[in-house]
């Protein structure tokens, strides 16, 4: 049986060939008996049995039970009652950074320090032709340590070659000694700003903060273009198998560029991804004047910049209003000025990029709306400013997003991972505004959702679970943290989908399954809309379709 590209190819040859073609060709696909959902610009239901395709790999129309079918098709695919919904669209991940974290050493899974240390152990042993230990996921929280873990825990495992641990959320890094003596790292080093090295008797402890993870960029070598490649490779095969068809890729520099666009020149780019640039001069590296046009059928785009305010409520970066509560005096990481911070924007915005800005704490979500606030007076037309995790708003700050058009660009699954954490960072009389989705949308604000990909996996069922109760994987604590802030199952998955395609400027063509827009969906064994939200989280992707073609299938 011939393949669907093989049949389209056959249409289009005979169509060039009219001096002996009796008919055109019909190029049309037909996706039959499937239990279709999709939502509308509201928020509202479709339901749906079949779908036609054309040759653009766009929905040229839904159909119900009673429509009629067309008769001519150059491909048929029977779904036998199975469930379709739209791809997820990831609105906040890093492409290369989950490529590189399935290639690297990976800690999220560890549950203390000591295990951390076995699993380094064996992955030294496993490689020991690699020159550097390169890896990321280490959490001090979650290991219960009650502190940040040192140099020389890294030293009793690998004394003789360099390690580099990127924290779970990537605004830390734990080193060990030889690390520091090849970056020429010594107790007179200091800090860059909007940054931090933790000390032990005066000395660096192996930590080091936001801004001064930069101190080892020039020591660690580069990955070569083969290398990124590969990484790149396994971050579709990773997204495309838990249902992401798009996601927007947060900090895109040259090199990553050059990947998605090698990929993209050999017919390897599946997943759509929207970049925004890593700070203004990759931005002006791979934009040059403005943004860049939608590539390879929709699958590449420039779209914006990524810009940093504060660093993460875990490392203590975050930037607050009043000084932690598990830390007296200190406040948290601006990582620009007020005045850096409106340069950037303004210098995104003169050339038509869109802003992201990066903001967990109360303080830099204030910094960022008065930014935004400012810009609006000289900036006309849809800008559609985000703001990126949007984890802690001073309740009265709420209201500033609809008012400014600012996104909330948030990941609720970090709700359930960091919940006894902000606790512990704030004490319980400054949580009324964390992670607080149902009041941003109730504002009339737009709220779009993501993973935050390698931080948190890049499966967006945990999170839209998460979202409509509020609850962990164990189902705590009961009823749900702060319940009031819970969504309903359509507002949680529009999140996942419509608004995360309007965020980047692409609800034209992602988001949903309506005329003119990308065939870009998933076949589950559940209905989305009836399953329970422990369901939900435990949902799997029985195939993947991008663009009216099939790229991932679960074997079984």
């Amino acid at each position: 049986m011939m393949s669907k590209f093989s049949l389209r190819a056959l249409a289009i040859s005979c169509a060039s060939l009219s001096a002996i073609a009796a008919s055109p060709a019909h190029a049309d696909s037909l996706i039959e008996n499937v239990n279709g959902m999709t939502l509308t610009k509201s928020g509202e239901v479709i339901r749906f049995t079949g779908m036609v395709i054309d040759d653009d790999g766009k929905v040229k129309e839904l159909l119900d039970r009673k429509d009629k079918r067309p008769k001519q098709v150059d491909y048929q695919f029977d779904g036998k009652g199975k469930n379709l919904i739209p791809g997820f669209v990831d609105a906040h991940g890093h492409v290369m950074g989950m490529g590189f974290a399935a290639l690297t050493l990976d800690l999220s899974d560890t549950k203390s320090l000591a295990e951390a240390q076995q699993k380094l152990a064996d992955y030294a042993k496993r490689y020991p032709e690699r020159q550097w230990i390169i890896g990321r996921g280490w959490n001090q929280e979650v290991w219960g340590l009650g502190r940040f873990p040192n140099a020389a825990e890294l030293d009793a495992i690998i004394p003789d070659r360099p390690v580099y641990l990127s924290r779970v959320d990537g605004h830390a890094a734990w080193v060990n000694s030889a690390a520091m003596k090849v970056a020429n790292i010594t107790a007179a080093t200091k800090a860059p700003a909007g940054g931090s090295i933790e000390k032990i008797d005066g000395k660096p402890s192996g930590i080091f903060v936001d801004n001064a993870e930069s101190l080892f960029s020039a020591a660690i070598p580069a990955p070569r273009a083969v290398e990124r490649d590969l990484a790149l490779q396994k971050a579709q095969e990773i997204l495309l198998a838990n249902g992401v068809t798009a996601i927007a890729d947060m900090g895109t520099t040259m090199e990553d560029w050059q990947s998605f666009r090698r990929a993209g020149d050999k017919g390897q780019l599946k997943v759509r991804i929207i970049s925004y640039a890593a700070e203004i001069d990759n931005m002006v590296a791979i934009g040059g004047p403005g943004p860049s046009p939608w590539l390879y059928d929709d699958r590449l785009k420039l779209a914006g910049v990524k810009l940093y305010m504060d660093g993460a409520l875990g490392s203590r970066g975050a930037l607050l209003k009043k000084p932690y509560a598990d830390k007296p005096g200190e406040t948290g990481l601006a990582l620009l000025s007020s005045a850096q911070l409106k340069n950037k924007m303004s210098r995104a915005a003169m050339d038509g990029f869109q802003v992201a800005t990066h903001a967990i704490g109360d303080s830099a979500n204030d910094e960022v709306l008065s930014a935004i606030e400012e810009m609006q007076g000289t900036f006309k037309g849809d800008r559609r400013w985000r703001i990126e995790h949007a984890q802690i708003i001073d309740p009265a700050d709420l209201p500033r997003f609809v008012a400014s058009g600012a996104i909330a660009s948030m990941q609720p699954v970090h709700q359930t991972s960091d919940r006894v954490m902000a606790e512990a960072r704030l004490g319980p009389s400054r949580l009324i505004g964390a992670y607080a989705w149902k009041s941003i949308l109730e504002s009339g604000a737009h709220l779009a959702f993501g993973t935050d990909v390698p931080v948190e996996s890049s499966n967006p069922f945990p999170g839209i679970a998460a979202a409509m109760t509020r609850e962990d994987a164990t189902g705590a604590p009961f009823g749900g943290w702060y319940p009031e802030e819970r969504l309903s199952r359509e507002e949680a998955f529009k999140a996942y989908t419509i608004g995360a395609a309007y965020a980047a400027f692409a609800e034209d063509r992602l988001g949903s399954l309506q005329p003119g827009k990308r065939a870009d969906f998933l076949i589950l064994d559940e209905d989305f809309m009836l399953a329970s939200p422990s369901t939900i989280r435990t949902m799997t992707v029985s195939q993947t379709w991008v663009g009216g073609a099939p790229v991932f299938v679960r074997s079984r």
